[in-house]
């Protein structure tokens, strides 16, 4: 029994993880720490968490490293790991943890129009599984554009009887700050266009080169170089790269350790035990956890069109995954068939008299 509950409790400290994620992150931004700065450090902690998985579990199993290899690993690095998190961080500096929660649940439908574009995906329009893609991919861009573009009216949700002093000052140091939900929003779905860009690269790179943790060792080390390159482009002063405030060490080595290297490893130990689909049904968990810990303790309002933008793009995902799991139940009788058509063509080939006509012809053995 506790090992069929033991994903189940895995996949919601994975997300309670991403939460906090987003609650230290805006904390330090606000604080007055760079977004780049604080993707680069995520990147060289993330390296060296990592490091230690791939070198004692695939030393031995891993494929050899070619140069297609390395030019598939250095893509992967420029979507998943710079592109995504410099956009994404950017744009949590510009809005609020819950809009970007809330955006990351477009990863799925975005990832299914990326992977029909390069067929790894099919659309089958005429089947009911294809109809509900397509209407959860709708349902999920209709709520990105609400939720980016339209605030309504606040609703009259109750203050927190929670005070963390720390952080009132940190929204009152950020009060005259950098603020715009439109950028912020924009750059959010970037973020999340650029992610699925890079599940679509390494769908196809892991198929040659079956490594995960020596693939995102590397992956992440090269983020380092591209983030720290770009990050000493536009901050030019040493005392932006300084770790001294407790919020900015903090912030960076959670990121790194907990949301990448650890979340990484366990969330493909869920994956084996689960399926991908298993592990995509926690995400919006992650909204709900973040929205309660915002109002909490960052004391963020809740306005009409981000409560109606999540809940289109949740039932949205949903649909997505229904029709992905309708589809995968589909294929599955036919890939049986199809693996029972070929043990009965080799059995029968195997049968087959010789050139003399006398006996079979078997395979040989040994």
């Amino acid at each position: 029994m506790f090992s069929d509950f033991l994903p189940f409790l895995l996949m919601v400290l994975v997300q309670a993880g991403y939460a906090g994620m987003n609650i230290t992150s805006k904390l330090a931004l606000d604080a007055g720490m760079k977004p780049l700065v604080l993707v680069t450090y995520r990147q060289i902690f993330a390296t060296f968490a990592i490091l230690p998985f791939a070198y004692f579990l695939e030393w031995k199993t891993r494929p050899k490293i070619t140069k297609s290899i390395v030019f598939q690993i250095l893509l992967c690095s420029l979507t998943g790991a710079t592109g995504n998190q410099v956009l994404y961080f950017i744009g949590l500096a510009y809005s609020t943890p819950t809009i970007g929660c809330a955006l990351t649940n477009l990863l799925p439908a975005v990832t299914f129009v990326l992977a029909a574009i390069f067929g790894q995906e099919f659309v089958r329009i005429k089947t009911r599984p294809g109809q509900a893609k397509v209407f959860g991919t709708a349902l999920c861009v209709g709520g990105a554009m609400l939720l980016s573009f339209y605030n309504g009216n606040m609703i009259p949700v109750p203050n927190s009887g929670i005070h963390w002093n720390y952080a009132d000052r940190m929204s009152q140091r950020n009060a005259g700050g950098q603020s715009n939900l439109v950028l912020g929003s924009i750059l959010l779905i970037g973020s999340a266009v650029s992610w699925a860009a890079w599940i679509v690269i390494q769908t196809q790179m892991s198929k040659k080169f079956p490594a995960p943790y020596t693939s995102t060792t590397l992956m992440c080390f090269l983020g380092s170089i591209e983030c720290g390159a770009i990050g000493l482009i536009a901050e030019h002063k040493l005392s932006a790269w300084s770790l001294s405030s407790p919020i900015y060490l903090i912030s960076a080595i959670y990121t790194g350790v907990v949301c990448s290297a650890l979340a990484f490893s366990l969330t493909s130990w869920c994956i084996q035990k689960k399926g991908p689909l298993y592990v995509s049904v926690f995400s919006p968990l992650l909204l709900i956890i973040v929205a309660i810990l915002s109002w909490a303790l960052l004391r963020e309002k809740l306005f009409v069109g981000t409560a109606v933008g999540s809940v289109l793009i949740v039932v949205g995902l949903y649909a997505v995954l229904w029709g992905k799991d309708k589809e995968l139940k589909l294929d599955e009788p036919i890939k049986g068939t199809e693996a029972t058509t070929k043990q009965v063509n080799s059995f029968d080939m195997e049968m087959q008299p010789d050139a003399s006509g006398n006996g079979t012809n078997r395979r040989a053995s040994g």
